[in-house]
C-alpha cells in the first residue's frame, strides 16, 4: 500500500525561498522515501509501515529569524488549511494537544546541541502518526513566520507574577504584621490616646486593599494557566483573604466598651487576626517557592525585613514586661503603704 502526500502551501507570514535537496538521511534516524516542498526551503522524509498503519515522518525547515518560528502540520479531512493540526517549533515553545493519533514528536536544531537559532538555522520537526488503515492520502501543510504572537503571553504572565509577588509580600506579609504588633504595643501608650486604633485600622485596611489586588492577579494568573495548580498556595491564599474580609467586616460590627459583648469581640478579634497573620507570612514564603525563588534576593530583602520586625517585636514585649512588673510592684507597695496607714489610724483611735 503506497501513501499520497497532498501538499497545501499557507502563504500568511511566509517568505518565499529556494526550494532544498530533500534527503532520507535525518540526524536521529533514517526514512524511505523523500521530496521537496516548492517553498521556504523545505522537504519531508518518511517512512510508512503498513503492517500497523504508523507513519515516521520528518520536516525540515529554516527559521527566518531568531525569534520566529517553523511548522508542519496535516489535515486529516480536507487540502485546505482550515481544520490542520500542527506542530510548531519556535524558542520558547507551549505545548497544548492535537486530537490526531500522536505517538511521538520532537525537534532539533541542525547541528546538535551547540547548534544556536538564527535566520537560516535548520530545523527537524520529528512525529510518529497512527493512521487509519486503507488510508492512502494525507494533507500535508507547512508555514514559517518572523516572530511569536504567543511569546507575549507569557512575558505578561510573568509580570502578573512579580505583581502578585510584590503586592502580597507587602500587604500580607509585612503590613498585616505591622497592623497587629500596632494594636499589640500602642494601645497601652496613654499619650496617644485614640491614636493608635486610628493607625492600627488605616495599615490593616490599607494592606487587605493591597491585598485584594494582589489576590485578584493571582486569580488571573490561575486563568492564564489552567494546565498548572499550585494546591497549598491557592488554599492558604483564599484563606487569608477568607479571614482578612471577616477582620474588616468585624468592625462594622465592634461592640460599645460598656456592653457585656466587647470581651467576646475582642477574643475573636485577636485570634483571627492572629491567624490571619500567620497565613499570610506562611503564604509569602510558599510564594517564593512556587516562583521558583527560594534561594533568590528578593527572599533573602522580606526575611531582613521579617527579621527586623520580630526583633521590634520582642523588644517591644520585653519592655511592656518590664513596665507591668514595675507597675504591679508600684501597686503593691502602695496597697502595703495604705494598709499600714489603716493599721496605724486603727491603733491611734483604740
Amino acid at each position: 500500500m503506497s501513501l499520497l502526500l497532498v501538499l497545501i502551501f499557507l502563504s500568511s507570514s511566509a517568505r518565499t525561498a529556494l526550494s532544498a535537496h530533500c534527503s532520507t538521511a535525518a540526524p536521529a534516524r533514517t526514512f524511505e522515501k523523500c521530496i521537496t516542498l516548492p517553498t521556504q526551503q523545505a522537504s519531508v522524509a518518511w517512512t510508512f509501515h503498513a503492517h500497523n498503519a504508523t507513519l515516521d515522518l520528518v520536516f525540515f525547515g529554516t527559521f527566518i529569524s531568531p525569534s520566529g518560528w517553523v511548522g508542519w502540520g496535516i489535515n486529516p479531512s480536507s487540502a485546505e488549511m482550515t481544520g490542520t493540526r500542527a506542530l510548531i517549533a519556535f524558542p520558547d515553545p507551549q505545548f497544548r494537544p492535537v486530537d490526531i493519533h500522536l505517538l511521538s514528536s520532537s525537534a532539533t536544531l541542525y547541528g546538535g546541541k551547540m547548534a544556536t537559532l538564527h535566520n537560516g538555522a535548520a530545523v527537524q520537526i520529528y512525529a510518529t502518526l497512527k493512521l487509519e488503515r486503507n488510508k492512502t492520502k494525507i494533507h500535508l501543510v507547512w508555514n514559517r513566520g518572523l516572530y511569536v504572537q504567543g511569546a507575549a503571553h507569557k512575558d505578561d504572565a510573568r509580570t502578573l507574577k512579580i505583581a502578585h509577588g510584590i503586592l502580597n509580600a507587602v500587604s500580607w506579609g509585612v503590613l498585616l504584621p505591622i497592623g497587629a504588633v500596632t494594636a499589640r504595643y500602642l494601645r497601652h501608650v496613654q499619650a496617644l490616646g485614640p491614636a493608635w486604633f486610628y493607625a492600627h485600622a488605616g495599615i490593616q485596611l490599607s494592606a487587605l486593599l493591597i491585598g485584594a489586588v494582589g489576590f485578584s492577579i493571582g486569580i488571573r494568573l490561575g486563568e492564564l494557566s489552567p494546565g498548572v495548580v499550585y494546591g497549598l498556595h491557592r488554599k492558604l491564599g483564599f484563606a487569608a483573604f477568607s479571614i482578612g474580609a471577616l477582620q474588616t467586616l468585624a468592625l462594622l460590627f465592634r461592640p460599645k466598651t460598656t456592653n457585656k459583648f466587647r470581651k467576646y469581640w475582642k477574643s475573636y478579634h485577636h485570634f483571627v487576626g492572629y491567624a490571619c497573620v500567620v497565613l499570610g507570612v506562611v503564604n509569602v514564603f510558599q510564594g517564593f517557592e512556587v516562583m521558583g525563588e527560594s534561594r533568590s534576593y528578593a527572599k533573602l530583602g522580606y526575611c531582613l525585613c521579617l527579621s527586623t520586625l520580630i526583633g521590634v517585636c520582642i523588644a517591644l514585649e520585653v519592655n511592656s514586661w518590664v513596665v507591668f512588673c514595675r507597675k504591679s510592684k508600684e501597686e503593691k507597695l502602695r496597697r502595703e503603704r495604705l494598709i499600714g496607714g489603716s493599721d496605724k489610724e486603727s491603733g491611734i483611735h483604740g
